[in-house]
């Protein structure tokens, strides 16, 4: 009776695969780990309360009188701003408070309403425009300037310093800066030289005039 047949090679040794529905389950559980872990990155500095309100001053040159002026259909506490006396084209718009840029561009289309052509096709939206980040969740925007901002982003700009020139950019009838100050993204009433503008919402026509303390610190 013959014994059993071999081929004279090694029996291999059986392995012991990890299942991949395990390393499937472990991939996922990262996954999950990351976008929970993004999510808080983003959501827990919004929930922080913001800071102090800086000392903001006019974003125009320091003693110069200024109307301040809203009018219906104009989003409650937005401000706009025109000389009450001189040429309005070209005038310098100034930082309220020191900080740092984080916009610094075009918002919208910019229309073709110049100097020259003061009567010219409107644009859409802010035009030539510069967002300021003061710090503690507090932000100022300055919209429909003139010519392309003096500012780039992530430059540091100090309060009064010139970040560009009135004009009427965007969505403009009339040569005036459009301006905001916003907490924690959310617009609020604007505050100029500790005190509050009274341009509140936009259900009537409010104008107000106010003198900037805008100005350069004594040494």
């Amino acid at each position: 009776m013959l014994g059993p047949v071999t081929t004279g090679r090694p029996a291999r040794a059986r392995t012991h695969r990890r299942p991949r529905s395990r390393i499937l389950l472990v991939l996922l559980a990262l996954v999950a780990a990351a976008a929970v872990l993004g999510v808080a990155l983003v959501v827990v500095p919004m929930l922080r309360p913001a800071g102090p309100r800086p000392l903001f001053q006019m974003p125009v040159a320091c003693g110069e009188t200024w109307q301040l002026s809203t009018y219906p259909g104009h989003d409650d506490y937005d401000v706009d701003f025109f000389p009450i006396e001189g040429e309005a084209w070209g005038r310098p718009v100034l930082a309220s408070y020191a900080g740092t840029v984080t916009v610094a561009g075009i918002n919208g289309s910019l229309g073709g309403r110049t100097p020259e052509n003061p009567e010219g096709p409107r644009g859409r939206g802010g035009g030539y425009w510069v967002k300021i980040d003061h710090g503690g969740k507090w932000e100022t925007q300055y919209l429909h300037l003139l010519e392309p901002p003096l500012v780039a982003v992530g430059q540091k700009v100090a309060q009064g310093e010139q970040i560009g020139k009135l004009g009427s950019t965007g969505n403009s009838g009339a040569p005036h800066l459009h301006y905001e100050q916003r907490r924690g993204w959310e617009k609020v009433e604007t505050y100029f030289d500790g005190e509050p503008s009274g341009i509140t919402t936009d259900d009537r026509e409010q104008i107000l005039r106010r003198v900037s303390n805008n100005c350069p610190a004594v040494s």
